[in-house]
């Protein structure tokens, strides 16, 4: 056989294996999909990176045990899908308790301080009584009634009630030291010869000669 007939066999051979090849190509290529691929047939290390997208996983088809650490962070999960913690919701009445609490308090303080919608209250040295401020100690000094009342004038006070004194006399951590000056006047003998009203320790009222000396103490205004 003449060497120009055997190169046509071997050239139709590798025509005939080159058109079976590409027809394979073809065929894998329009019949291959996702349908024809078999469960668990692919690993997922052969498989590119974000060529699934999340939209196309079933809900549930990858577990939490499945994530690694730290790979999903608060910007990706949607907290109105999360329900409360027990103990948030014990935090949450704790923290409505204490607020309700703060507010009571706050309120009552606020009543405390103030007269008629005014901020007010007593200096030190001094204590809320029937709507004044009394001074909780007696003077140093005792003097006579005319002398007393100067006195409690020019802190801008003045004498005690006779009546009211010996109530006060009568509250806890309060005790009079003697007989004290009051402000009332029960009788007069002569001009500028007068009696005045005096409480003692046990809350009796007596009476005694406007220029005798008696201890007393002064009745002041709430300050605001």
């Amino acid at each position: 056989m003449g060497r120009g007939l055997w190169r046509v066999p071997v050239l139709v051979v590798a025509g005939v294996a080159l058109a079976v090849a590409l027809g394979g190509t073809v065929y894998a290529a329009g019949k291959i999909n996702g349908r024809t691929i078999k469960v668990k047939s692919l690993p997922g290390n052969r498989l590119a990176v974000g060529s699934v997208p999340g939209n196309r996983l079933k809900p549930g088809a990858i577990k939490g045990s499945a994530l690694a650490p730290g790979s999903i962070t608060g910007i990706q999960i949607d907290a109105s899908t999360l329900g409360q913690v027990p103990s948030a919701i014990h935090a949450d009445v704790a923290e409505s308790a204490r607020d309700a609490e703060t507010a009571l308090n706050a309120a009552n303080a606020e009543n405390a301080r103030t007269v008629n919608g005014y901020e007010a209250g007593c200096k030190s040295g001094t204590r809320a009584f029937a709507g004044a401020c009394w001074q909780q100690a007696a003077s140093q000094t005792a003097l006579t009634a005319p002398a007393a009342a100067t006195a409690c004038a020019v802190q801008g006070g003045e004498l005690p009630e006779a009546l009211t004194l010996a109530a006060f006399s009568q509250q806890p951590g309060v005790t009079l030291e003697g007989e004290e000056w009051s402000n009332d006047i029960p009788s007069f003998t002569t001009l500028n010869s007068y009696s005045v009203t005096t409480v003692n320790p046990s809350g009796e009222v007596g009476m005694a000669v406007s220029t005798a000396t008696r201890k007393f103490r002064c009745v002041l205004p709430l300050v605001g």
